[in-house]
């Protein structure tokens, strides 16, 4: 798990519980009611807001953004170049027997068609086309979080509209306008919860790790292509670390230079 997931869940939830205990009483911010109208329609609008094939996926998404881990973009390139040197030394067909040894799918497809002698073009439109669709799914994932951190707020918002009701419908005793209001406005802050430190949170994790996944493989379909071509080893890495920001670059070709 990346470390600064952990942290910052912990971190965010370790905060509003000090919030809370600070009041003496956390139990007064405990309404069931109140939770299960926000929770469960922030739940089940979700359900007609997006194809339910998409929602059964929630849990693997959860996963991808948790659990998910990949080699370092310099290292990519790295790996890449050494496929374009053993291509450049032994011929392109000679990528076939490296290809056992890779775990990332999505080159071992590439070079693979690239052994077989597929079109240049073809190669790249198959590559470009699972990349599109990655990055389909991928927007599908992170608009079920962006969809929860924006119905639930509303559905706090309703929460509190209908807890308000109530309490005028109760003027006639001021006693219970105080306990009327506190609990009405509960609703708003557990919807607040929901969006701020859960949905909207994993929606730009999501996004960002969309983000990382889209870069890496287009330096594959890249060096893919760059290999084909047979472009010289120094070539590919040239035209791969195009892709590092420049800082990267820089401290990368110092250390080969030193």
């Amino acid at each position: 798990m990346d470390l600064g997931i952990l942290l910052g869940f912990l971190g965010t939830w370790v905060l509003i519980g000090w919030a809370l205990l600070a009041s003496g009483d956390v139990l007064m911010f405990i309404d069931v009611p109140s939770m299960i109208l926000v929770v469960g329609a922030s739940a089940t609008v979700i359900m007609y807001a997006t194809p339910i094939r998409y929602v059964k996926s929630v849990f693997a998404i959860l996963k991808k953004i948790y659990f998910h881990s990949s080699d370092p973009v310099e290292k990519l390139i790295e790996n890449m170049v050494h496929y374009a040197e053993i291509a450049r030394r032994d011929g392109i067909l000679s990528l076939e027997n490296t290809t056992k040894d890779i775990k990332d799918e999505f080159i071992v497809r590439g070079i693979q068609m690239a052994v077989d002698g597929t079109d240049p073009e073809m190669i790249e439109q198959i590559m470009s086309n699972e990349l599109e669709n990655l990055v389909e799914r991928h927007e599908i994932g992170k608009g079920i979080f962006d969809s929860i951190g924006k119905y639930a707020p509303a559905f706090g918002m309703i929460g509190t509209l209908v807890g308000l009701v109530i309490m005028l419908q109760n003027m006639s005793d001021p006693a219970k306008i105080g306990p009327g209001m506190a609990v009405a406005l509960l609703t708003t802050m557990y919807g607040a919860l929901i969006a701020n430190a859960v949905a909207l949170p994993l929606a730009d994790r999501l996004g960002r790790r969309s983000s990382e996944e889209v870069l890496t493989k287009t330096i594959i379909i890249k060096g893919v292509m760059a290999i084909q071509s047979g472009d010289n080893p120094r070539i590919v890495e040239q035209k791969l670390r195009t892709f590092l920001p420049p800082a990267v670059r820089r401290d990368l070709e110092a250390a080969k230079a030193a």
